[in-house]
């Protein structure tokens, strides 16, 4: 005669995690994981090329690869990554998917404007803070955002 043993079903056997962690694969999700993956972004990696850039003098007109305008920095930091952005500002603007502050994140483009029209753009960092190129006789750097009236946009 064979001993019948009483197996529990694998759901009562392991806890929730381990069920997920058999559906997904081998991969166990983890606090931090997401910040890993926001951080292979493009946008992501656009931040970076930016702040890579610190110190990097202005130039009117400037698209890198070491001097810069406010949308030179913006061009140059996506075309690192394979997305592609139009010169200006404006045009930068016109070509992003608009979002609201509450939805922006690091990596989306910040721009500034004084009615409809669009003068000056940066790459948002987090924190309320941009890298940006902003003015003759001034470089590269990490600012707060000094004004309300900005808009936010995503690379598509």
């Amino acid at each position: 005669m064979t001993a019948q043993v009483h197996v529990p079903s694998l759901f009562a056997r392991v806890g929730t995690a381990s069920v997920l962690t058999l559906a997904v694969g081998t991969t166990m999700l983890a606090p931090g994981v997401v910040e890993d993956a926001e951080a292979a972004t493009p946008s992501t990696k656009a931040l970076k090329v930016a702040a890579s850039k610190k110190g990097a003098p202005y130039r009117w007109g400037a698209a890198g690869p070491h001097r810069f305008d406010c949308s030179g920095l913006t061009l140059y930091s996506f075309k690192k990554v394979g997305k592609r952005l139009p010169r200006t500002a404006q045009q930068q603007y016109n070509s992003t998917r608009h979002i609201s502050r509450s939805h922006r994140q690091r990596g989306d483009l910040v721009f500034f404007h004084a009615g409809r029209s669009v003068y000056h753009v940066g790459i948002y960092a987090g924190g309320g803070r941009i890298w940006h190129s902003p003015k003759s006789g001034a470089v590269v750097r990490l600012e707060k955002i000094w004004s309300s009236r900005v808009w936010y946009g995503r690379v598509r």
